[in-house]
């Protein structure tokens, strides 16, 4: 296991953040129930209010990294999915998803060409200042008609990438916007392109925040021959 490469993630740092601030707080709590043994009552109160000072911020620090799960590093151009299509029948297909890190999902969309989306988060200067990069989250992928009628009355397709449980991060933006108070903008970037069979796609992120979807060589001469 790459460890400095997991340390990287802003989520785990945030869980050590956490973590660390939780142990700061069982010591003031152990100090607190000592000087209270000990019948000093003003020691003992400080302690109090220094425990829940370190739980608030503990607990902030958690939250923050829960709702980050899933988002990566924006550091230069990276690597977000590769993509391998197959056609099943007249605008239905299988779309085989490939992450970096060797994992694997299969999908049907319908339509003649696919969309990934992602979420963006980029700080505030305070954050920049300090080395925090922009972080993404892969959003979802569907199926696009190339006719905008047909788009408005043909089946849908759309695959969900948010995580399941816990807080999400743009609802806790909404909600509780004074616990990211360091978010500088939450923002979408798309892409698409045609399907062909047995087409070959990759997506990848920019630093900027701009998803750019490409074929390879053989995936782009196919879809030259589709626009003769």
């Amino acid at each position: 296991m790459n460890w400095e490469h997991l340390l990287a993630l802003p989520a785990t740092l945030l869980f050590v953040v956490a973590a660390a601030l939780l142990l700061l707080a069982l010591t003031a709590a152990a100090g607190g129930r000592r000087h209270w043994r000990g019948r000093r009552r003003l020691r003992a109160s400080l302690a109090l209010v220094l425990t829940l000072a370190w739980l608030v911020l503990a607990l902030g620090s958690f939250t923050l990294g829960w709702s980050l799960r899933g988002y990566r590093k924006l550091v230069a151009e990276v690597p977000v999915v590769a993509i391998d299509a197959r056609i099943l029948s007249p605008q239905r297909w299988s779309l085989t998803l490939t992450w970096p890190d060797g994992s694997s999902r299969v999908v049907d969309v319908a339509g003649d060409a696919f969309r990934v989306e992602a979420i963006v988060l980029k700080w505030k200067l305070p954050a920049l200042l300090a080395g925090a990069p922009p972080v993404y989250r892969l959003d979802r992928i569907d199926g696009r008609y190339d006719d905008a009628r047909q788009e408005q009355e043909a089946p849908r397709t759309v695959i969900d990438f948010a995580p399941s449980g816990g807080f999400e991060l743009l609802t806790l933006r909404k909600e509780l916007p004074g616990w990211l108070p360091e978010v500088d903008a939450v923002f979408g970037s798309g892409a698409f392109l045609p399907l062909v069979d047995r087409g070959h796609y990759e997506v990848s992120m920019m630093r900027t925040g701009a998803l750019v979807a490409r074929p390879d060589d053989a995936t782009a001469q196919r879809m030259q021959e589709l626009l003769r």
